[in-house]
């Protein structure tokens, strides 16, 4: 057996810790912080249903066509009205300003029109003819007909499922991931989306169609279709899941954004850092090059204007400055 690949054993175990800790962090909570919440959201709550059933009325109530296409258009405008706004960034390298928030400077500054215009294309082909049948799929796996379209579901039942698919998301995607980096399989699948070794936001889902399947695709999908979830529930979740891998591979770690140094330096290594959430890569070891680097030490959101880069430079550039003294 290679020893680079988890044993199923392991595989197990790990997954099982993964699971309860996370249930158990929940059930803790549930009786305080989800009770606050919960009589936030019920002050707003026929607010928001208001506005559901105004939805409803407007575009219909055909549940097989808010899924399929409704799902297809919400993220594909989420994904290109965000990515849009960072492809004028690194093509028109500007503002100037928002330079020093790169995370590896000097790259794609400004962006090669070539390689934009293929990314684009590979994007937009996985979205369309990956996407909208995959969705179809996943329409018919989760169907429930005596499920009210109508009624939206309860604050608690939308944490609970949340925090189940960030779960599902963070075991199916680890090891979908390290299995793409199988070197039986990285050559010929995973090796596109491995093109940007300084990746731009465009390029998340810049890969191989059967990638994009069972990489992108599959691990935020998985969630809902086991728990059957409300149309809004899942569009929930789908755009929080676009916008995390959007900003994962953006190159830029901006104030008060989620750190994209773990993404960023896998791509910038190859083989560390597989997961999204770091539990699994913590309990394998897949992390421990990133966790003795200086990416490590500006891992976290950052509460101040001043570039990460200026608190925690990079070792090179610390010896360089030590010479010149």
């Amino acid at each position: 057996m290679d020893k680079g690949q988890p044993s199923i054993w392991t595989w197990a175990r790990d997954s099982a810790l993964l699971v309860a800790t996370i249930v158990s962090i929940f059930a803790a909570f549930s009786n305080s912080l989800t009770w606050y919440l919960q009589q936030l959201w019920g002050a707003s709550g026929d607010f928001w249903q208001a506005r559901w059933d105004q939805f409803l009325d407007f575009f219909g109530d055909d549940e097989s066509v808010l899924f399929i296409y409704g799902t297809t258009l919400l993220t594909m405008g989420l994904y290109w009205g965000v990515g849009s706004i960072y492809i004028l960034m690194d093509y028109f390298n500007w503002p100037k300003w928002i330079r020093k928030y790169k995370v590896q400077p000097g790259t794609n500054e400004p962006v090669d029109t070539k390689r934009l215009v293929s990314a684009i294309g590979y994007v937009l082909f996985n979205q369309t003819i990956v996407g909208i049948p995959f969705a179809a799929f996943g329409y018919w796996m989760m169907y429930q007909p005596t499920r009210s379209l109508r009624v939206l579901p309860t604050f608690s039942s939308v944490l609970l499922e949340l925090a189940v698919f960030i779960v599902v998301e963070e075991i199916v995607f680890y090891y979908s991931h390290r299995l793409l980096h199988h070197r039986r399989l990285y050559k010929h699948i995973h090796k596109k989306h491995h093109e940007w070794t300084a990746p731009i936001a465009v390029t998340a889902i810049y890969c191989h169609p059967l990638e994009h399947l069972l990489s992108n695709i599959l691990p935020p999908a998985l969630g809902t279709i086991i728990m059957s979830s409300h149309i809004s529930t899942s569009w929930l979740w789908y755009s929080m899941a676009i916008l995390r891998t959007l900003n994962d591979h953006s190159g830029y770690h901006l104030p008060f954004f989620p750190s994209p140094e773990a993404h960023d330096f896998h791509h910038l290594k190859f083989t560390e850092c597989f997961g999204f959430l770091g539990i699994l890569d913590y309990l394998h070891g897949t992390d421990r090059m990133f966790r003795s680097s200086p990416a490590f030490k500006r891992h976290f959101v950052s509460l101040s204007t001043q570039p990460l880069r200026k608190q925690f430079p990079d070792e090179s550039k610390i010896k360089l400055n030590s010479h010149d003294d």
